[in-house]
């Protein structure tokens, strides 16, 4: 048993001085021609070095994706948070937009159709023979065609007294449909009375035909411009 152990802490020593051989002289530029224990050693560390590289891409590209997701999430959470205040003032917005609409179909019945403008026409000049006002001008010019109403002026030209204009301009104000009073201009007469110039407006809805045809030459318009 005394003379076995040296052998064998003989044969290993010899093994690793032979494997540690195997690394003393290597030529760098070729490889091939290296033993077998360096180029498998070689191997291993060109796997490692891969994995490694590989490794630290894939954490980049996942960290940048993590990114991307937490910022998406808090975009997310904005959008739902206004989402949810709009759901909660939904009924609110709701009654809101009944509102606007009674107002805005109040506003088009204060507009004339086109079978209603001569009624209108004749209200403004009995308004004016009302308060003893002499028509010297009535002319109505020519239609003004918006996108979803008419305007119509009508030059005037009375004379009267001064506080008998005053109240015209009030029955024209107060009159159901809405008419302006515009470029007011008033001059002495040489009998004491006066003559007021001024170009009165009223204005009247499109009917859907008309609708139609405004957006039609619309949309034309806009295609000619490009």
């Amino acid at each position: 048993m005394a003379t076995r152990r040296p052998t064998r802490n003989i044969d290993f020593a010899a093994s690793m001085r032979r494997f540690g051989d195997q690394f003393r002289g290597l030529n760098p530029n070729d490889p091939s021609m290296w033993p077998l224990a360096p180029r498998f050693a070689l191997f291993i560390a060109v796997v490692i070095a891969v994995l490694a590289a590989l490794w630290f891409v894939w954490l980049t590209n996942s960290n940048d994706e993590l990114e991307a997701e937490r910022a998406k999430e808090v975009a997310l959470r904005v959008d739902f948070q206004k989402k949810v205040a709009l759901a909660a003032n939904l009924d609110l917005l709701k009654k809101q937009r009944e509102q606007v609409q009674q107002y805005v179909t109040l506003l088009e019945k204060q507009l004339p159709s086109k079978a209603e403008m001569d009624a209108l026409l004749s209200d403004i000049n009995q308004a004016g023979l009302g308060r003893s006002l002499q028509f010297e001008l009535f002319r109505p010019g020519q239609i003004v065609v918006k996108d979803y109403y008419a305007e119509l002026p009508i030059a005037l030209k009375v004379t009267g007294r001064y506080h008998d204009m005053g109240a015209f301009a009030a029955d024209v104000a107060n009159l159901s449909r809405i008419v302006t009073l515009n470029n007011l201009a008033i001059t002495p007469q040489k009998d004491g009375g006066l003559t007021m110039d001024a170009t009165a407006r009223t204005f009247r809805y499109l009917d859907p035909d008309e609708q139609a045809s405004q957006r039609a030459a619309a949309a034309a318009a806009a295609k000619g411009k490009k």
